[in-house]
């Protein structure tokens, strides 16, 4: 029998021992999301687009760092918002990549110029959850929302059969979201839906840059000049754009007519329990907060959900919202799943409104 070489033994031997250590290297050398490594301490961004719309810093962000801390106690929220800069939301996504973030929840400034920034993140292994509007230009990893196209058939329809119920003379005014926002895109979608075949004639509409209200109200200012005694509504798309046009009528000196909205801004609930604004729409933003929470959470685990849903080829989970007017305002804000407390809606301006409508 050959024998084999005292030096070889030992060789193999180091070799065998080795191993299991180039194993472990190997095993925590991926530093992108997804891989379910080191989710007990990951850092997971928060990304939104403006304060226009006073729910990001009020309400969104401060939900979805609290449903992170409840799952993982040590993991770390980069919140950013972009202030409706599209170049800005850019470099704050350059940031929280380079300071490793696992997962990126984006509610996206312009839904074009944001799939450059999916697909930068998908090439660290990075997963982006698109947030309340949807990136058409890159496949993010999923999408969480509440149904923009939905919310617009709601606000549109609830407007027209108001209109009709109360034998309502004239036309409508459409003021949309800004548009470089998809969700925008949907939202209008939805409102024509229900305005065109209404039998009241759509007078004009106007996408509104970065969702301002000042600039809602100053088109809607130029409409009243120019259909003078001929506006019967307004079909706004969110609580700062109705808001913004429900200005442009008092400035004017002119009869306020029914006003939509979205969002359930609490200023919007008090203009609706004071009747200047007809609707808005409940959405409650934990349901969608705490969702993207967990669906990213899920991801940085390296356990991605499945979709309940598929829009711009993108795996989903769309709500139901929930239109607000005098009639349910009561019971959908104020009550025992209400997102609102009386003591902060009925001022001493509103209080008597508010004791009409039975909210204490």
């Amino acid at each position: 029998m050959k024998r084999i070489p005292l030096r070889a033994l030992v060789a193999v031997a180091a070799t065998l021992l080795a191993a299991p250590s180039l194993a472990a290297c190997a095993s925590t050398d991926d530093t992108g999301g997804g891989s379910g490594k080191g989710a007990e301490n990951a850092k997971i961004a928060f990304l939104m687009p403006d304060i226009a719309s006073t729910r990001y810093e009020q309400y969104d962000a401060p939900l979805f760092k609290a449903k992170i801390k409840e799952l993982c106690p040590k993991c770390e929220v980069l919140y950013q918002n972009a202030g409706a800069d599209a170049s800005k939301q850019q470099q704050q996504a350059n940031s929280v990549l380079a300071q490793g973030v696992k997962a990126i929840v984006l509610d996206p400034v312009d839904s074009a110029a944001a799939a450059t920034i999916v697909k930068s993140a998908q090439a660290q292994k990075v997963p982006v959850i698109a947030y309340d509007r949807p990136i058409p230009g890159a496949k993010a990893d999923y999408y969480v929302s509440f149904d923009n196209e939905k919310i617009g058939s709601l606000i549109a329809q609830s407007l027209v059969d108001h209109l009709k119920e109360t034998n309502a003379q004239g036309g409508i005014l459409e003021v949309n979201g800004s548009p470089t926002d998809a969700a925008a895109g949907l939202i209008k979608k939805g409102i024509h839906s229900a305005v065109d075949p209404s039998g009241f004639k759509l007078l004009a509409e106007y996408d509104t840059p970065g969702w301002q209200p000042s600039k809602a109200q100053e088109w809607v200012s130029g409409q009243i000049t120019q259909f003078p005694g001929q506006v019967a509504g307004v079909v706004a798309a969110n609580d700062g754009t109705g808001g913004g046009a429900i200005a442009a009528f008092k400035a004017a000196g002119a009869k306020v007519p029914p006003v939509t909205g979205n969002d359930a801004e609490l200023a919007a609930i008090q203009r609706i329990i004071a009747g200047d604004q007809y609707n808005t729409i409940s959405k409650p933003i934990k349901i969608v907060a705490e969702a993207a929470a967990d669906i990213a959470y899920k991801f940085v685990q390296g356990t991605p959900p499945a979709g309940e849903t598929t829009l711009f080829d993108t795996p989903s989970k769309l709500f139901t919202p929930t239109v607000v007017t005098q009639k349910n305002v009561a019971e959908v804000m104020f009550g025992p799943d209400g997102a609102l407390k009386a003591a902060d809606v009925c001022t001493a301006e509103y209080k008597a409104a508010c004791d009409k409508l039975g909210i204490k």
